[in-house]
C-alpha cells in the first residue's frame, strides 16, 4: 500500500472517529436527561426512563468498541503495518478496507473468529 492510500484511509478513520465522539457526546447528554427524567411521576414513566437510559448506554458500548478498532487501525498506520491481517498477516483486500477501514482481519480470519464466538 502506498503512502497516498494510507493517507486516504487515515483521513477516513479520523473522520469516523470524530463522528463517534460526537455521537458519544450526544448519548452522554441524552443519558443525563433520562436520569433527570428519573424523577418520574409513576412506575410507567420510571420504566420508560430506565429503558431509554439502558438503550442509550448499549449504543455507546458499540460506538466505544468501534472507536477502539479505529484507534488500533490508526496505530497500525503509524507502525507501517496497516492493511495486513492481524491474525495471518495476509494483505486485507482493498474492497474490505474501503468498506471497513478499521478492519483488523482479512475476511477469512474474521469469519473464523465470528464462527468461534457464536
Amino acid at each position: 500500500m502506498n503512502k497516498k492510500e494510507k493517507e486516504k484511509y487515515k483521513k477516513r478513520l479520523l473522520e469516523r472517529k470524530k463522528e463517534i465522539a460526537d455521537v458519544l457526546s450526544e448519548v452522554y447528554n441524552e443519558t443525563k436527561e433520562a436520569e433527570n427524567a428519573g424523577i418520574a411521576k409513576d412506575m410507567a414513566d420510571k420504566a420508560e426512563s430506565s429503558y431509554t437510559k439502558e438503550f442509550l448506554l448499549s449504543l455507546s458500548d458499540k460506538e466505544l468498541e468501534q472507536l477502539q478498532l479505529i484507534d488500533a487501525a490508526l496505530d497500525r498506520i503509524e507502525k507501517c503495518n496497516y492493511g495486513s491481517c492481524q491474525t495471518c498477516q495476509v494483505q486485507i483486500g482493498k474492497k474490505s478496507l474501503d468498506a471497513v477501514p478499521w478492519a483488523p482481519n482479512c475476511i477469512d480470519c474474521q469469519q473464523k473468529a465470528e464462527e468461534e464466538s457464536a
